[in-house]
Parts: C-alpha cells; sequence; structure tokens
C-alpha cells in the first residue's frame, strides 16, 4: 500500500466564533484549514485568518504542482520534509554512519575531511564559535568517525561538538542556491585560506553531492540543487607532468642507488661519520620500487606482493598476479587499527586478478630478494625490520636518499621521479612508447583506456608522428624526405 496519494480536496477557511467573555469583549475568534486526504480530513487551527490563508495556499500550490500528500499526516511531500528537518551536523554523521561499513580506509577519512570543510560553511551564527581548527579537528577526528565518536575526548573537542551540534543550520536550507555556492566556495578554500588544489575540491564536491542525494533519499530535501549552482570550479589537470618520467637509463640507476644505501652513524670517539656494514631498509626494498618500473605496480600494490603472486622462471619473462592493495589511510579509519588498508585492487571485486609481465631486470630483482631476504609468514616480500608493513614515510626516505645519490643537483632539484609513483608512469609511458594497444597498457595498469588517454595525453601525443609511419608503411606509401635547405629558401 502506498503512503502517498494525489487524491486531496481543499476546502475554504472556517471561522469558529469562542463563547461570550465576561468582560464584554468580543468573543475569540480561531480560523481553521480543513482538507480532505484520502477521504481522511485533517484540520489545522489558527489564530489569525492571515496565518490560516497562508498555510491553506501552500496546500493549494502543492496540489497544483502535482505534489504528492501524505495520507499519514495529509501533508505535501515537500512540507513534512521541513517537519521532519534536522541539523546538519546531525545528518553529516547519520551521512558517516551510512557509508562506513562498506567505504575503503581512505574513503572513510576523504569523507570526514570533505564533512568538515563543508561544515564550516553552515553554521548557523558565530557567537561562542571555537577556533576553526579546533571545530576541524574535533570533526574529523570524531565526530565523522563511526568508531571514535563516543570515546574519550580533550575538554576542548568536548566543547567543540557541543557546540556545533546546537549551531548549524537545518538540513532544508541545502535547498537554497545562495548557500549551497557558499558551500562551494569553503570547499575550493584550505584551512589558512589559499587555494586548494583542483583535485581536492573535486573530491570533496563529490562528497557534498552524494550525501545530498542521502538527503533525498532521506526525504529531508525536495532534490539535489547543487548541479544548479553556477560556479566555476578550479581547472583540474589530469595529464602527468612528462618532467616526472625517468628514461631508461635514469631508472635503472635510480633503482642501483636504492640496492647501495647503507646506514652513516657517528661511532662514539670518531671524529667523522664511517660506513657501518648493517641492516638498512634500501636494499629490502630495491625489488619493491622495481615493481613499480618495470610493471607499473602502484606502490601500494606493489608493498603488498606475495610468494603465491609470482609467476617466476630462474631468469627471463615472468608474470606479476596483482589481487590485494594496501593504501595509507590511518589507524583511525581501517578496520584493523593498521594505517594500511588491505582490500582488493582499486575498481575491482575481491578476489578479482590483475595479470601483469615481469621483464627480465625484474625477474631477477624478485629472484635475488627471495633468495636474500625470503618472505614473511604470510608470503609477503617487503616488510619493516620488525616484519610488519612497509610504512610510507620509509618508502620516501629511502627514495629520496636514491634520487640524492643518482641524480645530478639539478635533477634531484627538478620534478623527475620526485615520487615512488612516478616511477609507475615511467613504465606505462614505456610500453605506449614500446607501440602496446591502449587497451593492453589499460588493462595491465589497471585503469580504463579512457582514463589512460586523458592521464598520459601527453605521451600519447608525442607518438603521433611515429604512429602515422607506420600508417604509411602499412599502406605503401613513400617515406616522407626532408626538404632540400636550397629548394626551400
Amino acid at each position: 500500500m502506498t503512503d502517498t496519494t494525489f487524491d486531496v480536496r481543499i476546502w475554504d477557511v472556517r471561522v469558529k466564533t469562542g463563547r461570550p467573555r465576561k468582560d464584554g469583549k468580543p468573543p475569540k475568534k480561531s480560523y481553521i484549514v480543513r482538507w480532505v486526504v484520502a477521504g481522511k480530513v485533517f484540520p489545522e487551527t489558527y489564530a489569525n485568518a492571515t496565518l490560516a490563508e497562508s498555510f491553506r495556499s501552500k496546500l493549494i500550490v502543492a496540489q497544483r504542482n502535482g505534489e504528492a500528500f501524505r495520507i499519514a499526516d495529509g501533508l505535501p511531500v515537500s512540507m513534512a520534509r521541513v517537519q521532519n528537518d534536522q541539523s546538519w551536523f546531525s545528518f553529516a554523521q547519520a551521512y558517516v554512519d551510512m557509508k562506513w561499513r562498506r567505504a575503503a580506509a581512505k574513503s572513510r577519512s576523504g569523507n570526514a575531511d570533505a564533512l568538515a570543510t563543508a561544515t564550516l560553511a553552515l553554521l548557523e551564527r558565530r557567537r561562542g564559535k571555537p577556533d576553526d581548527a579546533v571545530l576541524r579537528r574535533a570533526m574529523t577526528g570524531w565526530a565523522f568517525n563511526t568508531v571514535r565518536r563516543e570515546t574519550g575526548k580533550p575538554p576542548d573537542i568536548e566543547a567543540a561538538l557541543a557546540w556545533l551540534e546546537s549551531n548549524t543550520v537545518a538540513v532544508s536550507r541545502l535547498g537554497d542556491l545562495t548557500t549551497l555556492r557558499g558551500v562551494l566556495d569553503q570547499l575550493a578554500l584550505k584551512m589558512d585560506g589559499s587555494a586548494a588544489a583542483a583535485k581536492t575540491v573535486y573530491r570533496k564536491r563529490a562528497v557534498v553531492f552524494n550525501a545530498l542525494e542521502y538527503a533525498v533519499e532521506r526525504d529531508l530535501l525536495p532534490a539535489n540543487r547543487l548541479p544548479e549552482v553556477k560556479w566555476t570550479a578550479p581547472k583540474r589537470v589530469r595529464a602527468i607532468d612528462t618532467r616526472v618520467v625517468v628514461n631508461t637509463r635514469q631508472g635503472p640507476q635510480l633503482l642501483a642507488a636504492v640496492a647501495a644505501q647503507k646506514v652513516m652513524r657517528l661511532p662514539p670517539g670518531a671524529p667523522e661519520p664511517v660506513i657501518v656494514e648493517r641492516r638498512s631498509s634500501g636494499p629490502r626494498l630495491v625489488a619493491c620500487f622495481g615493481a613499480m618500473y618495470y610493471s607499473a605496480l602502484r606502490p601500494e600494490e606493489a608493498v603488498m606482493l606475495r610468494d603465491i603472486d609470482l609467476k617466476l622462471p630462474r631468469k627471463g619473462w615472468g608474470e606479476l598476479l596483482v589481487s590485494e592493495t594496501a593504501p595509507i589511510a590511518g589507524a583511525a579509519w581501517t578496520d584493523t587499527g593498521q594505517r594500511r588498508d588491505r582490500r582488493q585492487l582499486k575498481q575491482r571485486a575481491k578476489g578479482e586478478v590483475r595479470p601483469v609481465p615481469c621483464p627480465p631486470p625484474l625477474t631477477a630483482l624478485l629472484q635475488q630478494h627471495l633468495e636474500q631476504y625470503g618472505v614473511a609468514d604470510d608470503g609477503r616480500l617487503f616488510r619493516s625490520m620488525d616484519g610488519g608493513d612497509v610504512a610510507e614515510s620509509t618508502l620516501a626516505r629511502v627514495w629520496d636518499k636514491a634520487r640524492k645519490a643518482a641524480l645530478t643537483p639539478e635533477e634531484y632539484r627538478s620534478p623527475l621521479a620526485r615520487r615512488p609513483y612516478d616511477l609507475r608512469h615511467a613504465c606505462v609511458s614505456t610500453w605506449l612508447a614500446g607501440g602496446v594497444i591502449s587497451a593492453q597498457v589499460a588493462l595491465w595498469a589497471g585503469h580504463s583506456v579512457a582514463v589512460l588517454h586523458e592521464v598520459y595525453a601527453k605521451v600519447l601525443a608525442g607518438l603521433e608522428e611515429e604512429s602515422l609511419g607506420k600508417i604509411a608503411r602499412i599502406l605503401g606509401l613513400p617515406e616522407d624526405e626532408p626538404e632540400d635547405e636550397d629548394d626551400s629558401a
């Protein structure tokens, strides 16, 4: 049985006169609006005619607009939403809880970050407002974290959360375009007031958009009007900066610099630092960086390689069967309390495997790693000194040392391979330059052909001339000869 209907009749306002008064003054009058919804009469009494006529007009407008009326209370759907309104802060927590169970740890953290930013634009009043930094810490650390919300908090956080509970606007206000514009403007700023990166703005806007969709689903808003706001988003550049891509000489040099790292320390009484032969993270991670450079693995995929993921001969071409990833999200956001969130591949179903070719140089690095360091109890190739997950800070520190050792001072100051992730860019660029078709490259890299063309547009553009030459040879066309300088003068 449906809970709404279009079977509605609205009667004229009825005036009811009270009993005569002993003081001789005119008796009080009340004004009753009556309407019928699916055969059931609903009355609403007002103290004056103006309020009664205003309420009746709202009912008539809703009826003329073809709006459904709720059978339970007789109200148009839009008016029922206003009655059921709740504060933005309360709603945002409900949205977080709804998303929490199925969301990846990084998505949980990203949701909290976006909602905290939006909330700063949705404050009802400013009186007694705590500092923005405290409000943000209260939201991202507790309010918008489902599992930490009820845990112990410092006094300033308790006070900030109490203030937020009674000082954010009602969700219905998000049906106003001016309010939504204010939210978008807030998303475009960092905490210090400077412009946020375009990628960050797009990510936060996506979270707010999804939250508004949930408000519509909850019957708190009639529609998600965010797309109606005439707002210019910052330009987003997805194509890689070709300056970050190392060539086939620099890549192996960087890997060799990782393998050669030693720990420098000053023993007591020694006048100068000396190299001490002991375990260091570099040699244990060279094959990890190699998997990024030779097989285009993301750093969070490379650190999770296990022995069962390897199909390796003693030498030559092998294959990696990538099936797990572990991005850094922070212990507060994972179900395990670990900083890395172990889960299935990005945008893949759990258990899905992505085969990737393993070139001979990487086969040699992996075989050497297995012989020298073995694997963890769960089969992981790469781990910290104490056997745990490899920390992001360790990867960054080892890589920075390698860049400083292998590159010239000018190259080190440049964007060239500044992040370990840039090794993946180098690999994909090499595949494309080698003539591998886009569909195959996208399959190996683990994203769509559309994303491949968008991210590597500059690399593909550089291959146009070579591609035209291949087409000419297939068609049997004569090779273009260089113009004679005298003839072109």
